[in-house]
């Protein structure tokens, strides 16, 4: 078999197993918690911001959220996570949730929420949604 002839069958085995990879997630997971997943908006660690929390969940999964505030007023939210898919669902669409919210309003937000906010998640994967809420939580706790 020529050089091109594997590179061809090797791209299309890739695009087979990519497309099995996206049925399966189509079965488990609503059109909200893909898009979060695939596009996280709010994604990445945040430079000198007002509050930060950092949690490990007993799945071992950590989700850090950063707040930067304007009075008590979150005005730009974003998170990290080392977790799964529904991990970064669960941050980007809590950060997405929370901004705009005065603290008190962002305080009640609770995991219940979350879970339908994006329209749901398996039950394996509704501790992620706890996770990214407590962190929340925490980080409220730290304002002064």
């Amino acid at each position: 078999m020529s050089e091109r002839e594997e590179n061809d069958r090797w791209e299309r085995l890739v695009a087979q197993l990519q497309s099995e990879i996206e049925e399966q997630e189509k079965e488990l997971y609503s059109a909200k918690v893909r898009e979060q997943v695939h596009n996280p908006r709010h994604l990445g660690r945040m430079e000198a911001p007002d509050l930060q929390a950092i949690l490990t969940g007993w799945c071992g999964d950590t989700m850090e959220i950063y707040l930067q505030l304007k009075g008590n007023i979150i005005d730009r939210a974003t998170f990290m996570t080392d977790g799964c898919g529904p991990s970064v669902a669960c941050g980007n669409m809590l950060a997405a949730m929370v901004q705009g919210l005065a603290l008190e309003a962002a305080s009640r937000i609770g995991a219940q929420d979350l879970l339908v906010a994006l329209d749901g998640l398996p039950e394996e994967s509704v501790h992620c949604a706890t996770l990214a809420v407590d962190t929340l939580q925490k980080a409220i706790a730290g304002y002064e």
